[in-house]
């Protein structure tokens, strides 16, 4: 018969995951601000262009995995990997470079978080009364919707939209896939960025790293918003919910 209760010792290596990735991003925040940023990729891009003309494969395969790394322990320069990953690919194949990496690290911190903390957290919000059960409901009943939301809006921390879905008990593959689709636009707009940066170079310049912000292109994103919404605003006013 197995034990059902959590003894102290299991109960931390269930956290160990996440209290790693913390730790780590802590560190990293402290020491690799210099080696992740605009001016470490302006002062070495001839060396990671000769080296990605005679590696390709192994180019596209190590910058994947460095990408996971920098998302997996929250560690500053994502935005740079994204422009990284234009400068050296061009936006296609580099925005799906830069998707998948994105991907399989918020997925790191997603399940670092739900094993130490969000499976039980979970429980016990469903086992509760009161407003908190209620709003727990309220997004389970729009789950996809409320994912592809906190993807979409630019103004939601990419680590915070990893952790949210971990406390709410949401699946895995529905975070995966809602994860990938819904950074597209984002990644395929500073991935684009990216792959003029050999002109911003040549001018002496640094990147608009706000152009997500600008009207042409934050409409048409606050428009995919609107419509991830819109099944919310349909049961919020018909008071019926989604089949």
């Amino acid at each position: 018969m197995s034990d059902m209760t959590e003894t102290p010792k299991s109960a931390a290596m269930q956290k160990l995951p996440l209290i790693i990735i913390l730790c780590v991003a802590v560190v990293g925040a402290f020491t690799l601000r210099d080696y992740l940023s605009f001016d470490a990729l302006r002062d070495n891009r001839e060396a990671l262009i000769a080296f990605r003309d005679a590696n390709y494969l192994m180019t596209a395969l190590a910058f994947i995995a460095v990408y996971v790394v920098i998302v997996a322990f929250s560690l500053p320069g994502a935005a740079i990997a994204t422009l990284t990953g234009g400068f050296l690919f061009a936006t296609f194949p580099g925005v799906l470079f830069n998707i998948t990496g994105a991907t399989l690290g918020a997925t790191a911190i997603f399940l670092a978080a739900r094993t130490g903390f969000g499976a039980k957290l979970g429980a016990k919000i469903e086992a509760s009364e009161g407003p908190v059960k209620k709003i727990k409901d309220g997004i389970d009943e729009n789950q996809w919707s409320m994912l592809f939301l906190i993807r979409l809006v630019p103004a939601v921390p990419f680590f915070i939209a990893n952790l949210i879905p971990a406390f709410l008990e949401v699946p895995l593959r529905r975070f995966v896939i809602s994860t990938f689709v819904g950074i597209i636009p984002g990644s395929l707009v500073y991935t684009s960025v990216g792959a003029g940066l050999s002109e911003v170079f040549d001018r002496g310049e640094t990147p608009n790293l706000g152009i997500i912000f600008e009207p042409h292109i934050l409409f048409p994103i606050l428009g995919l918003c609107a419509l991830a919404a819109m099944p919310i605003a349909i049961k919020a006013i018909t008071g019926k919910k989604g089949l």
